[in-house]
């Protein structure tokens, strides 16, 4: 096996010529260096140096193994460089999960937030749903994920959880349909994934009726398309209407309804600072970030109860 040490040695002996100059050069001793070349030798099982008067002069294998050895520690060198600048965040790529409105309404934040602070960190987005994306954590496919939750549970054993807002729900109805969440048994309902139809149907249990499913889908432009067509009313939360709001829904907000969004990552510790730059980048995006009121109908507040 090849020492980094004796290699260098050698490497600076063909760029001096002597190695007294290499020895000085590594702050090693003469004899030091010279044993350094000896064990080189030994290693590789060819002969390096030969005498050439009172000094030593490199061999063609010599000399050719010094080249090959400068490309060595030229890659060492930039290695080390890299895996420097990975360990301070100044270099490198964090891989992030989130879902549709989170990509439309907080990302672009996050993003700008790394960019600045971390303009050699590159941030890699993966679009995904909650399960999906914590999935994806757990088999270390992403670094971090932005998920959300109706209830107060946590993400599961090995994740870290950190809640970064409520994002209330509104009932969103084509002009003419419902105005309370209570007559929600007089229509038929728009659904998006499927912890938002969990959240449909406790929502509409809550208030006596179970929620009749016209269609679903995990878009919320199409969700909106849909209702504004007539074909139902929808929950959907602020940070989609944030995002996008079509001019053929209303919208009114449930006071008490909202779900946690939150930003989750592998619990494990020591981590890549990269991966807490990122959760602090959410962080610091979710505390400015002031999710647009929709424009409600209805009187007073606008609520839907």
């Amino acid at each position: 096996m090849i020492d980094v040490q004796q290699l260098r040695a050698l490497v600076e002996l063909s760029r001096l010529g002597t190695v007294s100059a290499a020895a000085e050069s590594l702050g090693f001793s003469q004899s030091t260096v010279s044993h350094q070349l000896a064990a080189l030798s030994r290693a590789t099982g060819a002969v390096l140096l030969t005498r050439a008067g009172r000094g030593v002069r490199l061999t063609a294998e010599g000399r050719a193994l010094a080249a090959r050895g400068q490309e060595v520690l030229d890659l060492l060198d930039r290695t080390e460089r890299e895996a420097v600048s990975m360990a301070r965040a100044e270099a490198g790529r964090v891989r992030l999960a989130a879902f549709p409105s989170a990509v439309a309404s907080l990302v672009p934040g996050v993003l700008d937030v790394v960019g600045r602070k971390h303009p050699g960190l590159e941030v890699e987005l993966v679009d995904a749903e909650p399960p999906e994306a914590l999935d994806a954590l757990r088999r270390g496919r992403v670094d971090a994920a932005l998920s959300f939750s109706y209830i107060d549970d946590d993400a599961g054993e090995g994740l870290e959880t950190v809640r970064l807002l409520d994002d209330v729900l509104y009932l969103v109805s084509h002009p003419g349909g419902i105005t309370r969440i209570a007559d929600g048994s007089r229509c038929r309902w728009v659904t998006g994934c499927a912890r938002c139809r969990e959240e449909l149907i406790a929502v509409g249990r809550a208030n006596g009726f179970t929620p009749e499913t016209a269609y679903a889908s995990d878009d919320y432009v199409a969700v909106q398309a849909l209702v504004a067509a007539g074909v139902g009313a929808a929950l959907l939360p602020g940070m989609a209407l944030s995002a996008y709001r079509h001019e053929g829904v209303e919208v009114r907000p449930l006071a008490r309804e909202h779900r946690r969004v939150e930003v989750v990552t592998r619990a494990e510790r020591p981590r890549p600072l990269a991966i807490d730059v990122l959760m602090e980048a959410c962080r610091t995006t979710a505390q400015r970030t002031s999710l647009r009121r929709p424009e409600v109908q209805g009187g007073g507040s606008g609520a839907a109860w």
